[in-house]
């Protein structure tokens, strides 16, 4: 018995093994288990990161006194609560109003990995990325003077821009948005599929591995790949239209490309796609099978990559709600027109 139980083990190990060679083959990375191999991933060579950048990033990211209502924060869209997202389907900005294009709030966890930034990829990094919503006025509606004069009005906030940068720093707009930036690139979440990845085979349960083989056997890994499992432009509407694609005017980049959005954490970010019209992840499987595949996904193969997907929901990095500095006699007042 005892000599059956360890042949069964054995031959379990080696499935496994043969599993993780299959889904490296097929272009899937983990997010490394080593730290120093990490932060190679994640670090900015022209702007290193810092613990003193990334508390201080972390309160300008939490702080809604840099949008010109004074209401929304980098958080509001991003939620670091839920999903990194904002769970609903066009993002609300300024004044209430809904993206004017509908398009959806992708996450913040893990966008890192991302070889491009926004749906239509127009940016190259977060550095670049976190400029965007805070001058877009749909979004948070500001300009630099107003996000440099917030910042400047507090005591608090000067004393932690020296410390983070030494005293001569020049607080400026694009210096706050790396800041921001910096701490972004803190928000990666190691999941059980990692662990498997990197070696613990039992990391996944065996629904999840069969979930894994479907999922590189149906061909979504042709897109979903990398350490991301997405974050790449790539053609939409491929076999297929989404049938959602009347709602709102986004039709991609200059060449009809679409950011690939990640999957990492994807049970918590609904709803999909880019502009959010379908809520069921099980639904958003099969349109993505009928439009970029040329398949039709069954439904029994739907929960078996519905399974593994769960396997991507990462432990988040551990934080607490950062006190902001109070404001000044000096610091800009809301303005909600």
């Amino acid at each position: 018995m005892k000599k059956m139980i360890a042949l069964t083990l054995t031959a379990a190990s080696l499935m496994a093994g043969s599993l993780i060679d299959d889904a490296k083959n097929a272009g899937l990375k983990p997010i490394p288990a080593s730290q120093t191999e990490l932060l190679k991933l994640i670090d900015n060579p022209k702007n290193p990161i810092t613990k003193e950048k990334v508390k201080l990033g972390e309160k300008l990211y939490m702080d809604p006194r840099l949008s010109r209502s004074e209401l929304i924060s980098c958080n509001f869209c991003h939620n670091l609560m839920e999903g990194g997202d904002d769970g609903v389907g066009p993002s609300t900005g300024h004044m209430w109003r809904h993206n004017p294009h509908h398009l959806n709030a992708p996450t913040v966890y893990n966008a890192v990995f991302f070889g491009s930034q926004f749906w239509d990829g127009r940016a190259k990094d977060l550095e670049e990325q976190a400029q965007g919503p805070a001058l877009a006025h749909p979004e948070m509606a500001a300009t630099k003077e107003h996000i440099e004069k917030v910042v400047k009005s507090m005591p608090e906030y000067v004393k932690e821009f020296k410390k983070a940068y030494g005293d001569n720093v020049k607080i400026t707009f694009e210096k706050i948005t790396d800041t921001i930036a910096t701490f972004e690139r803190t928000l990666v979440t190691p999941a059980p599929y990692d662990a498997f990845l990197n070696g613990n085979k039992e990391a996944m349960t065996p629904k999840q591995k069969e979930g894994l083989k479907t999922f590189i056997q149906v061909g979504c890994a042709s897109c979903h790949n990398g350490v991301a499992l997405g974050g790449e432009m790539n053609a939409f509407n491929v076999t297929g239209t989404y049938k959602y694609m009347s709602t709102g005017d986004f039709k991609g980049d200059a060449n009809g490309m679409v950011k690939v959005p990640t999957l990492r954490n994807i049970t918590e970010t609904a709803p999909y796609f880019h502009n959010g019209m379908i809520w069921n992840l099980k639904d958003a499987i099969k349109e993505m099978g009928r439009i970029q595949l040329g398949t039709k996904i069954s439904d029994k193969q739907a929960e078996s990559i519905e399974a593994f997907l769960g396997s991507l929901t990462g432990k988040k990095p551990h934080m607490m709600m950062p006190m902001l500095p109070a404001s000044t006699n000096e610091t800009p007042k809301p303005n909600l027109n």
